[in-house]
């Protein structure tokens, strides 16, 4: 099978530094002395890559689109059937399993940066909306913003556990794909990676955020 462009590099690109970003967060929030500021910027900055990832979701090339890889709960049935099988048919871009994981991940991942907003450290840094809303929503922000880190920490955990499933049980490696951006596929792959597309999709998102 001739290797063939998959992954769009905005995909990729959003992909690694979602990893680092959240590892950022979780460093500077957890293992960190008066790191809070930094705790908020790239707050800012992993809202800002959720936005781009809904918006590209739409408009972005083909594998990358939420149409290709979210289906139904028969196919999702159907496809988890065939997990116990080694030679089973490789899926070109997100299966129908990895499709829901995606969604679930992006919608925690909102969750957490929305509720961030509302947040403060009690001492020298609030978040942009906590004075325009009432005690108890701020106390509603609080609890989603330290509980739902813990179930996203459960889905990054089995993201990474299936990895090395499909790696080590599959002989399917998704990582190299996710930095190169290639598969060895029968399908075609996709011709561009809409590049200009992305820039303006960024400059708007950094723009909102920003505002």
């Amino acid at each position: 099978m001739e290797k063939r462009l998959i992954w769009d590099l905005p995909t990729r690109l959003f992909h690694w530094l979602l990893v680092a970003s959240l590892t950022i967060q979780y460093v500077t929030a957890e293992w960190m002395d008066d790191a809070m500021q930094w705790h908020f910027y790239v707050g800012y900055f992993t809202l800002g890559l959720v936005l781009f990832r809904i918006i590209w979701g739409f408009i972005g090339p083909e594998y990358a689109r939420f149409r290709h890889f979210l289906k139904g709960p028969a196919a999702i049935v159907s496809y988890i059937r065939t997990l116990p099988d080694k030679h089973a048919v490789a899926h070109i871009g997100h299966n129908p399993l990895g499709g829901v994981f995606v969604i679930v991940m992006l919608l925690l991942i909102a969750v957490q940066a929305v509720s961030g907003l509302f947040m403060t450290d009690d001492v020298f840094l609030d978040g942009p909306y906590r004075h325009l809303v009432s005690a108890e929503t701020q106390d509603l922000m609080n609890t989603l913003h330290h509980q739902v880190i813990n179930v996203l920490l459960l889905v990054i955990a089995l993201h990474i556990a299936a990895i090395a499933f499909y790696a080590i049980y599959k002989k399917q490696s998704l990582t190299p794909p996710m930095i190169h951006g290639k598969k060895p596929t029968t399908s075609p792959g996709i011709i561009s990676s809409r590049l200009l597309l992305a820039v303006i999709v960024a400059a708007i998102v950094a723009a909102i955020v920003y505002a």
